[in-house]
């Protein structure tokens, strides 16, 4: 346990701090699209029931941050609304959530993982390159605000 941070991974009963944290984050510098509603709105239908998984970052026990891994195929994964609570950052709760979903894509063998983001976003962007992330040219996001998709090969 890193500074008291623990990363766990889903449960029914841990959602609503998944779409509580997304919601805040999102609002706070964009809009919700119609593509946040279908994840947030039920999180194990579109993240877990497709082989993905989303994971929350437990700071002293109390819910800090989450991500999900969104499976896009067997060896590609897509790091997915990862947002820590306002209250909790500058705590490397987002260094520890990186570090854990890094070594989890090592574990499961995966090629590569990505990620959309927006580049207003720069102690996000920061971090991702800190972690090796780099930006890939000409995408397509299901996202409005996607300015930017990153990704690390692993493998």
């Amino acid at each position: 346990m890193e500074n008291n941070i623990e990363i766990v991974p889903f449960a029914d009963e841990l959602a609503h701090h998944f779409t509580a944290l997304n919601k805040a984050w999102v609002e706070k510098y964009f809009e919700i699209e119609p593509v946040d509603e279908k994840m947030l709105g039920n999180p194990r239908q579109y993240f877990i029931d497709k082989g993905g998984f989303i994971f929350f970052a437990l700071f002293n026990n109390e819910v800090a941050g989450t991500f999900a891994l969104l499976k896009m195929s067997d060896t590609v994964f897509e790091l997915s609304k990862m947002a820590v609570d306002e209250k909790f950052q500058g705590k490397n709760i987002g260094n520890a959530m990186i570090t854990f979903c890094l070594e989890e894509a090592k574990r499961m063998n995966l090629e590569k993982v990505c990620l959309h983001s927006n580049t207003i976003l720069s102690p996000a962007i920061h971090l991702y390159k800190k972690y090796g992330f780099i930006e890939v040219p000409d995408f397509i996001s299901e996202f409005k605000r996607s300015n930017i998709k990153m990704e690390i090969v692993i493998k």
